[in-house]
């Protein structure tokens, strides 16, 4: 039993695939291929970031231990890890240990690349940076997408490499990398001690010796001096009161050298009291107790260095572009100097092109956690409404206030505008300026099909327009529609419908019944119940919607256009195709003379109608629709937006449904990758790519690959959609049968049964998804011998086939073929068993 549709309207090459959560399987073009295996990394080739303070002091011991790990040297299970992971405090110096280690054995690497790893996201920018760095030329012409996947095929081709993954923050965004890249050494830092066990051997990295944090704390304090017994001395009390974290070290021998003030003096001023019971390891409290001085000393020197930091601590702390900070400063000369002075005190790091600057993690939390002036308690957090404003300032705008659609400066932003949006204060002021930039962001976003990722933009725009403009507003009840349109194309009915249902009463109430607002809202919580498989609730909205629409708005508007397109969909999933398809066929005609040949909405309807096609058995129409229709989606939207993953599952099904497996399963097997890599393991698209994979296996008789997907896909089903969600039907059906080809009786007949009886109540006899359990059963009862059972149900299913598909429909044709099996297999002699429908 397949499961396909639309969701509602809102050798010269190689393929390969871009990890991430925007993660695309990019097509490279032959040239492209060519100097990805030829191209040479020159000598000494790489990229690794600036260290804050430029010095490294001790951890002799670590770093022949790290050698040894990244060579093999050791145990089997060492040699055959492809990861070796630091973990450690933040401030403790992980990073400190990986960017020396690889410059210390930079000789034994073709290559060494640094990647900031927190998110998938920002691995996928660190490899785009390789193809620029290595193939510029064809680089500079290409997107994101084509930049990494040339950088992943690369590194496959050219072994000998060093990637250092830095601050991962869950250690499961590595799995895509470790089997795909396998020629090189892989080291990650992280402040997770746990999540390795199956991926990597770790490394502990513990606080420094005293004596080590001394010698830091002197070569820092006192540069190209020996300093004095007595400065030694001060340097050992100021370190064990710093509890001998190197971050604090460091950023006390800068605040000394820079103010010429003596150790003995800096730790008094500290107030720092020794007491045995105090917890010397807590980073946030040791950099806090040096914090103040710090700041001051930066402040009579130059306040705008001030302001900058506090605003970097609202962003993402690695790669804050200066052009996002420009904005916060007079000049370029002004913006310079400030920066100057905040890396003189080691508070932050350059990149490699020093057009942008980075900021230890610990030091953020510190700076976010301070409050507002005690004069004004319900005034921004310090910083925060300098990068809310900075960020408005830098948003890609066109002339006539339209966003540019993707662009490196775009991927550059994004890792800032989501954790400006995640390090919001619940007691920030509401800002109308700021909830319009998450808004075109979110859009943005959306635009790509990135649906996830705009989740948090739109909770943070509606909690922005319910604090200025009140809980029934128009925009307020926009953002909070949007927010729920949001959860479900993610995939999440359960938090989209109450959204949808609170969101319709309230236009209703303050926009009336027939506003077209109120007709959007009305139309889109019926199509969240369509989604959750709640027809009874979806379709006679649907209906409602579309003549309302029709009377308001117009016969060819292009609301009603989505109305017409939405219940075609509600028909079809109740199984009544002589509704559908001539909906299906009315809306396409309209949506070319309307919205043009191309249009997304226009693609959309070609496709449904395409697969209303496959459904009808007329493959000969659905076919050639269906190839046309993934064309142009790959053309006009991108070879992995979740529409176009909905063409190429549909034309696979088609495919199938022709008996040409041969071009179905490899279809399926693309159009699952993608889903899991772009929508995620338990998006409802995905499940319906892994069911249809699944059972396009079991036609093909390969079982052992076909009932393990099942029982994962089934399970996935009952825990996202329920166990009677017309999804979780088809799979347990395709369970069912899969047991059955595969001679499993006992397994395979209480299932179905089971899956037939929920199918008559959910769905009604005549579904095509009860009328393939029904099949299903008798295929079943008749491998089990029990005949006159298995006439029976073929008899039931041929005369619901006749009236509801049609005579020559292909499942009717299928049905009077197995019914007339059945009775060629009874005795001539023996009287047909009484027909019963239960055991």
């Amino acid at each position: 039993m397949e499961v396909s549709g639309e969701r509602p309207i809102g050798a010269a090459s190689i393929g390969v695939a871009v990890s991430g959560d925007n993660t695309r399987v990019v097509v490279l073009p032959a040239e492209a291929v060519h100097w990805a295996l030829t191209v040479q990394a020159p000598q000494g080739a790489g990229f690794l970031p600036e260290s804050v303070s430029g010095v490294f002091v001790g951890r002799e011991r670590e770093l022949t231990d790290l050698r040894a790990m990244m060579t093999g040297e050791g145990s089997a299970a060492v040699v055959q890890s492809q990861v070796r992971a630091i973990h450690g405090l933040g401030g403790v110096g992980k990073s400190a240990l990986a960017l020396h280690y690889a410059h210390r054995y930079r000789s034994a690497y073709t290559l060494v690349w640094w990647i900031t790893a927190e998110s998938p996201e920002a691995i996928v920018t660190a490899l785009a940076g390789l193809a620029m760095r290595l193939c510029p030329l064809w680089a500079a012409m290409a997107s994101p997408d084509e930049r990494v996947a040339w950088a992943i095929t690369w590194l496959q081709a050219h072994p000998d490499w060093l990637l250092i993954f830095d601050n991962v923050e869950d250690p499961t965004h590595l799995r895509p990398y470790l089997g795909t890249l396998a020629g090189g050494h892989h080291l990650a830092t992280s402040r997770k001690a746990t999540g390795w066990h199956a991926l990597a051997p770790t490394m502990a990295l513990g606080l420094l010796p005293l004596r080590e944090a001394a010698d830091l704390l002197c070569t820092i304090a006192f540069p190209g001096h020996n300093p004095t017994g007595q400065q030694r001395d001060a340097a050992r009390r100021l370190a064990e009161d710093l509890g001998c974290l190197p971050l604090a070290l460091e950023q006390a021998g800068a605040y000394a050298y820079r103010t010429g003030i003596d150790l003995d003096t800096y730790r008094r001023s500290l107030r720092l009291v020794l007491d045995e019971k105090r917890d010397v390891t807590d980073p946030e409290r040791t950099i806090a107790q040096i914090w103040g001085h710090t700041l001051t000393a930066i402040t009579q020197r130059n306040p705008l260095a001030v302001t900058l930091l506090n605003a970097m601590a609202w962003l993402a702390p690695d790669d804050i572009p200066r052009t996002l900070l420009a904005p916060l400063a007079s000049s370029e000369i002004a913006l310079g100097d400030a920066l100057g002075d905040l890396h003189a005190y080691n508070m932050i790091a350059f990149t490699d092109d020093r057009q942008g600057v980075s900021v230890h993690r610990l030091v953020q939390t510190v700076l976010r956690t301070r409050n507002p002036p005690a004069s004004e308690p319900d005034s921004y957090a310090p910083g925060r409404a300098e990068a809310e404003h900075a960020f408005r300032q830098a948003l890609p705008v066109l002339p006539d206030g339209r966003l540019h659609e993707p662009t490196a400066l775009w991927e550059r932003l994004l890792p800032h505008i989501l954790a400006l949006v995640e390090t919001t204060p619940a007691d920030t002021p509401a800002s109308f300026d700021t909830a319009d930039t998450y808004y075109k962001v979110a859009q943005y976003l959306d635009r790509q099909g990135r649906y996830a990722h705009t989740i948090p933009l739109r909770t943070a725009a509606l909690a922005q327009s319910e604090q200025l403009f009140g809980d029934t507003h128009p925009q307020t009840l926009t953002s909070r529609n949007n927010l729920a349109h949001a959860y479900e194309l993610a995939g999440d009915t359960g938090r989209a419908i109450p959204l949808y249902e609170a969101t319709l009463t309230q236009r209703e109430q303050v926009l009336g019944n027939s506003d077209p607002r109120t007709l959007t809202s009305r139309n889109n919580l019926a199509n969240a119940y369509a989604t959750a498989g709640d027809l009874a609730q979806a379709i006679p909205l649907l209906e409602t919607t579309l003549t309302q629409r029709e009377q308001v708005l117009g016969d060819t508007h292009p609301d009603t256009l989505i109305s017409r397109n939405d219940l075609a969909n509600a028909y079809r999933a109740a199984g009544d195709l002589d509704r559908a398809i001539p909906l299906y066929e009315t809306t396409l005609t309209q949506s070319e003379q309307v919205l043009g040949d191309t249009h997304p909405q226009t693609l959309t309807s070609r496709n449904n109608l395409a697969s209303a096609y496959t459904t009808a058995g007329d493959l000969a129409q659905a076919i050639p629709l269906l190839e046309t229709t993934l064309t142009q989606r790959e053309q006009v939207l991108g070879d992995t937006h979740p529409d176009t993953l909905i063409s190429r599952n549909d034309l696979a099904n088609a495919y199938r449904a022709a008996g040409d497996l041969d071009r179905a399963i490899p279809l399926y097997e693309t159009t699952l990758t993608q889903s899991e890599q772009v929508l995620g393991d338990t998006h409802p698209q995905t499940l319906t790519s892994r069911n249809n994979l699944a059972s396009a296996y079991t036609t093909a008789g390969d079982l052992l690959q076909a009932i393990p997907l099942l029982m994962t896909t089934l399970s996935l089903c009952e825990q996202v959609l329920g166990d009677t969600h017309p999804q979780t039907l088809a799979t347990r059906n395709n369970l069912a049968s899969a047991y059955t080809t595969a001679g499993d009786l006992a397994q395979a007949i209480p299932l179905l049964m089971t899956t037939l009886s929920q199918c008559e109540q959910v769905l009604g006899q005549a579904h095509r998804h009860t009328l393939a359990s029904r099949n299903n059963l008798a295929d079943a009862q008749l491998a089990a011998g029990r005949l006159g059972r298995a006439i029976f149900l073929y008899q039931t299913n041929l005369t619901l086939c006749e009236q509801v598909l049609g005579d020559t429909h292909p499942q009717t044709l299928a049905t009077r073929n197995n019914l007339a099996s059945a009775w060629q297999a009874i005795s001539c002699t023996a009287p047909p068993e009484r027909p019963t429908t239960t055991d």
